[in-house]
């Protein structure tokens, strides 16, 4: 997905989550659920006449059969089977859908998000799994032919071949914002018209908060916070999606200024880079297209995903930079 950022959502289930919704209040006529999924928490907030047993049940058939269809974290999943080299495998509605977004924001971003970029994150020390020390031009270039989108390709017998058998494919920068959807596509089959979906601080809202009557509104986090919660700004959301990517969470010294930056990795180069980026975030008309656009702009240079968010009407952004005072601003789109 991009260039990846250090600490990239792609890379671990177990995402950070820099967005979180600012009502901590349970509406008095609002049904709650919360529980763990996708190495996360999920919350969700629902007005209709459908128990909460039965929307707990069908909330976890739905995780089931996503986490069989794309955890990286279950052996045998479908991706992880894909990733070993199974050539046989038939994937399902879910990964289709994934995979077929992926490739649109793929082409969108220039290949700035690209789903197999986790060898080069890793390599870096930026993602989950082992860095390579001194990562030199050599071990570059072989991390760099296992990377690329454009070479895996969705048979018509929806199977998946890879250039690679080794090219390793993570849909984590879109599964929590997909599975967002899908329960939220659940609920409106469920009868409700208002509602909230947070999976990881990914969110999707339908409607009005039943407390407020209003849109939902929801807090975006101060990067820097440290003991004390602070926002950034707080936003109405009604009838669309948000979501958010950061590096901030991983971050190196400076060995003669001692001043903390961050880092992304370009999947068209397969360099790493400093950054003052330190967390995007995107409201679009469903949470698998916010997901997915956060990531990728959270490593291309800023002007350069700002001008591309420009030429796409249904979607708006919010970044936090950090200049050399390490003072904190905000960069936003036309429209945000």
């Amino acid at each position: 997905m991009q260039s990846i950022s250090m600490g990239y959502r792609l890379w671990n289930s177990l995402v950070f989550c820099w967005v979180i919704f600012s009502c901590n209040y349970i509406p008095t006529k609002a049904k709650q659920l919360q529980g763990f999924a996708l190495g996360t928490t999920y919350n969700v907030q629902y007005v209709a006449d459908a128990s909460v047993d039965k929307v707990q049940t069908g909330i976890d058939s739905i995780l089931n059969v996503i986490n069989k269809s794309l955890s990286t974290y279950l052996p045998q999943s479908d991706i992880s089977k894909i990733n070993r080299g199974d050539t046989t495998v038939v994937v399902d509605y879910h990964f289709k859908a994934v995979f077929e977004k992926a490739t649109e924001v793929w082409k969108a971003t220039g290949g700035y998000f690209d789903p197999t970029v986790g060898a080069l994150v890793n390599a870096y020390g930026f993602g989950p799994g082992k860095a390579i020390n001194d990562l030199n031009h050599q071990q570059k270039d072989s991390l760099l032919s296992l990377t690329g989108w454009q070479k895996i390709k969705l048979n018509q017998d929806q199977t998946i071949k890879k250039e690679s058998p080794d090219i390793y494919i993570d849909f984590n920068a879109l599964a929590k914002g997909y599975t967002v959807d899908i329960v939220g596509n659940f609920l409106l089959k469920s009868g409700s018209l208002n509602f909230m979906v947070e999976i990881g601080g990914e969110i999707v809202a339908k409607g009005n908060s039943p407390k407020t009557t209003k849109p939902w509104k929801i807090g975006i986090d101060d990067p820097l916070q440290w003991e004390q919660r602070k926002f950034l700004q707080t936003i109405s959301l009604k009838n669309e999606a948000l979501a958010s990517s950061g590096n901030y969470r991983k971050y190196r010294l400076d060995p003669v200024s001692n001043v903390r930056f961050v880092h992304s990795v370009n999947p068209l180069n397969g360099s790493a880079f400093r950054t003052n980026i330190l967390s995007t975030s995107v409201k679009a008309p469903n949470c698998m297209t916010a997901d997915a656009w956060a990531t990728a702009l959270m490593v291309m240079p800023l002007e350069k995903g700002k001008a591309l968010v420009e030429r796409h009407p249904q979607l708006e952004a919010l970044w936090t930079v950090i200049d050399e005072e390490r003072k904190i601003k905000s960069v936003k789109s036309e429209n945000w």
